[in-house]
């Protein structure tokens, strides 16, 4: 796991390499155990490293193939590299190290990009083709490691990180008011874009290629989702034995290391389970957790601290844990140094990760978690059920559309942002950018069925809520020089749960379809209990690795209680940040509006924490990367 940095002047122009230094040394947290660099006139890179397979110089980047025509940068862990470098070696391609890295080189040597479908794993590289004159740049399939760029025109700039691209001393700092109206819509970004004006990520599944003399020359995507009912076997009872083998499989996979390898257990079963396979290969596996002091937290927060959970877990599996307990001022002391690290916001509260990740850094350098398995298994029941009974496809996307619309409503962005903010982005409609994601040809189109409305919303969710997620998980836990790998991002498995059929994951569809989620009265008491299901087949494989009770909780996400904290404890930070009208999201957004909705939450009247997170965030974005 590393990170890399480079500069491609395409036009024609030699490169300076000396700006190469400052972009990779800036990513140093993401490899402290090396550095490398390679340059020829048009092109650099550069290389920082965290050794986890084969930790000899051989392992080092830039990497070269023994004809020297390839030279490659390269992020991740390929967890089927054995068995491509035994193919490989057949094929008679020489091999000089153990690495996934040297793997990946000669992958690509002897397949191009039709290597990119062998690799089961998470990856982010860029090669330079000596022969063809051809940068490529490539992500993994579900977009786990991120790859960011800069095109002006004359030169593509790239990075693991934003905050390398920001070294290049022809790039200025703009906010980009297309992604700032996502960014307040969805609390995500949908499109490639970032915060920063002409900056933006290469989406998951996606190689692009530029050429010497021609600048980008191809964007080819070489896989995608596609969720959608099949009758892979002739009942339930086979699902479940598929799966299991499958769930197994994933995680022996990814317990390949050179290093010590630990496991996050909050207390749920997928975070269990994991853990309950990777402790019988590992007696005395590190386990870590994050709880909460509940001390002045209220209503539905009291149940935030997970900690008893997962120790009762530990317990069981017999693992050596560790834990981290997080009060109210924890996340004050934290913003400045966690937003550097997260540079391209997403999703909501992350401040816990940070903290977690840093206890794990402190033990081991590679660390399991269960990120995916909700999105792949419909584990939001109560998300889905509202889209199934519809008009139209339109009205599908009418519905949910609203509900995602986390932070600032359409009618509302006249008056939320500054006029010539607004004005910079009425030409790049939140609801367009929404539809636009489920327009694409490889996922699902016009559903016809409920099942069908149940898919397209799995489609949704795991290409944006779940991207965005990663991309958290990613920058904040490389803060610490640590690899986290997620098991149920597996090829195998998630080929898998993309033809599980709908009644195997959720068991209420019959009778919700005849419930209308908008009727008053005890209609709508009833909706909210029937749709309190969800992972029906995960559920029936991970029982046999976390005990009942835990296996059949009810879903609970890994949030801090900042709805209390925020008007409690935390409430003179909040109010020194947000209530100074000098304060740098101003210069964007509407004093008076903005005020207003945070006095809502202060007064009790309303739970607006995450516009709340998503205003501190982004000014401190502002005071961070903005001058």
């Amino acid at each position: 796991m590393c990170g890399f940095a480079g500069i491609f002047n395409y036009r024609g122009d030699a490169i300076d390499p000396n700006v190469l230094t400052p972009m990779t040394r800036i990513l140093a947290h993401r490899g402290p155990d090396g550095e490398g660099f390679w340059h020829n006139q048009h092109i650099g890179l550069g290389h920082r490293r965290l050794a986890i397979l084969d930790l000899s110089p051989a392992g080092a980047q830039p990497m070269k193939d023994d004809q020297k025509r390839y030279v490659l940068v390269y992020n991740g862990e390929i967890y089927n590299f054995r068995e491509i470098r035994k193919e490989l070696r057949q094929k008679g391609y020489p091999f000089r190290s153990h690495t996934d890295t040297e793997v990946v080189l000669q992958a690509w040597r002897c397949w191009g990009r039709e290597a990119l479908r062998r690799f089961n794993g998470m990856f982010a590289f860029a090669i330079w083709d000596r022969l063809r004159n051809e940068l490529s740049l490539a992500r993994d399939r579900y977009g786990v490691k991120p790859l960011y760029y800069w095109d002006e025109g004359q030169k593509i700039v790239f990075a693991s990180e934003i905050k390398a691209i920001l070294q290049h001393p022809d790039y200025t700092t703009e906010v980009s008011y297309p992604a700032l109206n996502e960014y307040f819509t969805f609390q995500n970004i949908f499109t490639d874009l970032t915060l920063f004006k002409g900056i933006r990520i290469l989406p998951a599944a996606h190689c692009l290629t530029f050429k010497l003399g021609s600048g980008r020359v191809r964007d080819h995507q070489y896989w995608d989702f596609h969720f959608q009912d099949t009758d892979l076997f002739a009942d339930q009872g086979e699902y479940v034995e598929e799966l299991d083998r499958l769930f197994r499989q994933a995680v022996d996979r990814q317990l390949y290391s050179d290093v010590e390898m630990g496991s996050y257990l909050s207390g749920g079963m997928d975070s269990g389970a994991i853990t309950s396979v990777a402790a019988e290969r590992f007696p005395g596996l590190k386990t870590f957790t994050a709880g909460f002091d509940l001390s002045s937290a209220s209503g539905m927060e009291m149940g935030f601290d997970e900690r008893a959970k997962a120790e009762y877990l530990s317990n069981q599996y017999k693992t050596e844990q560790y834990e981290v307990v997080l009060k109210a001022g924890d996340m004050e002391k934290v913003m400045p140094g966690l937003i550097w690290h997260l540079e391209d916001l997403r999703v909501g509260q992350c401040y816990p990760n940070y903290y977690v990740h840093r206890l794990a850094s402190r033990f081991v350098k590679v660390a399991l978690a269960g990120t995916g398995g909700d999105e792949l298994f419909a584990g939001y029941p109560w998300r889905y059920y509202r889209t199934v009974v519809n008009h139209d496809f339109n009205h599908y996307i009418d519905k949910y559309y609203d509900y995602w619309t986390r932070l600032v409503a359409d009618h509302e962005k006249s008056h939320f942002f500054r006029p010539q903010v607004y004005q910079g982005l009425i030409n790049h409609p939140a609801r367009q950018v929404f539809r636009q994601v489920l327009s694409n040809p490889h996922g699902p189109i016009e559903p016809s069925s409920p099942e069908e409305y149940i898919n397209n919303s799995l489609f949704f969710e795991i290409k944006t809520f779940l991207h965005g997620l990663l991309m958290v998980e990613d920058k904040l836990s490389m803060a610490n020089g640590l690899e986290l790998r997620v098991p149920f991002l597996d090829n195998d498995l998630v080929d898998f749960a993309m033809k599980v059929p709908v009644r195997y994951n959720l068991k209420n569809l019959n009778e919700v379809v005849r419930i209308n989620e908008n009727d008053p009265g005890p209609k709508t008491r009833r909706y909210f209990h029937q749709t309190n299901d969800g992972k029906v087949l995960l559920r029936n494989v991970l029982n046999r690795y976390v005990p009942h009770q835990y296996a059949n909780g009810v879903k609970q996400g890994f949030s801090a209680p900042d709805a209390s904290w925020f008007k409690g404890e935390s409430i003179e930070y909040v109010k020194s940040l947000l209530y100074d009208k000098h304060a740098r999201i101003y210069d964007y957004l509407q004093p008076e509006k903005v005020m207003n909705r945070i006095s809502q939450h202060l007064s009790g009247k309303k739970n607006d924490r995450l516009f709340i997170w998503s205003l501190l965030s982004f000014e401190w974005w502002l005071k961070t990367f903005k001058s």
